[in-house]
């Protein structure tokens, strides 16, 4: 490495888990940075008292603790899947040994970014002192992906209450409710689950089908097995496939559609309690809504049912409101990003955590901030070759060989097998200088 890099100052937006990777990697890189987080604390949704949060009581993680944790860092748990409160814990534990929370203005929401007159960026934020306004070299953007509800519209009128999974919080909301939960993502698998023991009834309306992974195969986690060398993508799709029909059976069976997409094209649920609550009778599937009329919802197969409480499982949209879409390079639903972390234009804006795939964990996360903070401590020249292979020549596979769905919440989806070659790749190379 040659040259001389300029001293900088960064800030990172949000003190979660990506946040918070990106603060160990700037800091263990020496480079300066404040910390912005409209919470009271460390933590983002992991925090079911953050305002912001979409936990609910029964959340637990759906990939393993050893694939899950950062690598520096193990948990202090022997839970495979430990809950929501278990992971706050761990979070502020992890920013309390690094001394990542002193860094951080809490309680303080970014309200704006745009470019400084003099170069860099100009960063507005309102919080206990009121609007305070400071300029930046650049800007981590790293206030996660789960915050902004999709909440679809449909035909007609329903007169009962429509919730989206972000404002559950307990199975108690559900008492004694006819409940419809649109979707059957993990989120809202769980949630039929949690419902089945309060509510009067519980049905599940889905468009599509899909896998269910268990969580546990052959006693181990599921997805600590075949952690060496990754199969092809046809093979891996193959041997699963055939595991997964022989622990859990044909999902069509219970009455979901059949997936019209190969297994890992979609992520999977992690959760076969829902196929033991559909075989005990405790709730059924219905087709894709048609439309409302009152208490009523129309299924597109002619059928009816009367509810309640409508609860949408429809995931979430990127959202980052405090920056204008042009300079993220906004493609569609999301973002267009070398790796998913550089704009194409390198004005000075990097994305943190804008990255959804199968067993990344937050090890995969954290390599993101190392990409980072390399880019960053390189000399100007290595940076510049950096820029000049980004604009010149082809971008890395991110898929792994899958062909993924072409829906808004799989935009930024990518393999992590072939996306953490490809982040360490360009790591190294900016290490070593070129």
């Amino acid at each position: 490495m040659t040259g001389h890099v300029a001293a900088q100052t960064l800030a990172v937006i949000g003190a979660g888990p990506s946040g918070l990777a990106a603060a160990r990697a700037l800091s263990k890189a020496g480079i300066a940075f404040d910390g912005y987080e409209a919470s009271r604390g460390i933590g983002g949704l992991w925090d079911i008292e953050n305002p912001r949060s979409t936990m609910y009581e029964s959340a637990h993680l759906i990939s393993s603790r050893t694939t899950t944790q950062f690598a520096e860092f193990p948990m202090d748990t022997d839970a495979d899947y430990p809950g929501h409160r278990v992971l706050l814990e761990y979070f502020r534990a992890y920013a309390e040994r690094f001394g990542l929370a002193t860094h951080y203005l809490f309680g303080t929401r970014v309200t704006a970014i745009d470019r400084a007159a003099e170069g860099g960026w100009m960063l507005r934020a309102t919080g206990p002192d009121g609007e305070t306004e400071k300029r930046y070299d650049g800007v981590v953007i790293a206030n996660g992906t789960l915050a902004e509800p999709n909440v679809p519209e449909f035909p007609g009128r329903f007169d009962g209450e429509i919730l989206h999974t972000s404002a559950y919080k307990t199975a108690s909301q559900l008492a004694g409710r006819r409940v419809l939960i649109v979707g059957a993502g993990n989120s809202g698998c769980d949630i039929a689950v949690d419902a089945v023991h309060h509510a009067a009834s519980v049905d599940m309306s889905v468009r599509r089908g899909y896998y269910f992974v268990p969580r546990y195969l052959f006693g181990k986690p599921s997805d600590t097995l075949n952690q060496g060398r990754p199969l092809p993508a046809r093979i891996k799709q193959f041997v699963d496939t055939r595991v997964l029909r022989a622990f859990t059976g044909d999902p069509v069976r219970f009455g979901f559609p059949k997936p019209d997409y190969r297994l890992y094209e979609s992520h999977p649920i992690v959760n076969t309690l829902i196929l033991n609550h559909l075989g005990q009778g405790d709730l059924r599937i219905r087709a894709d809504i048609e439309r409302f009329d009152g208490a009523t919802a129309h299924f597109r197969d002619g059928t009816a049912g009367d509810y309640d409480t409508v609860l949408l499982a429809t995931g979430y949209r990127l959202d980052y409101p405090f920056v204008d879409r042009a300079e993220l390079n906004w493609s569609g639903w999301s973002p267009r990003l070398f790796l998913n972390v550089f704009p194409p234009s390198f004005t000075g804006l990097y994305i943190m955590g804008m990255i959804e795939a199968s067993g990344i964990g937050w090890q995969g996360r954290y390599e993101q901030a190392e990409l980072i903070a390399a880019y960053l401590s390189a000399a100007p020249a290595v940076q510049a070759a950096f820029r000049r292979r980004v604009s010149a020549e082809p971008w890395p596979d991110l898929t792994g060989g899958y062909h993924y769905l072409g829906l808004e919440r799989m935009s930024y989806y990518v393999n992590k097998d072939a996306y953490r070659r490809a982040v360490r790749d360009a790591t190294r190379a900016l290490t070593a200088g070129g």
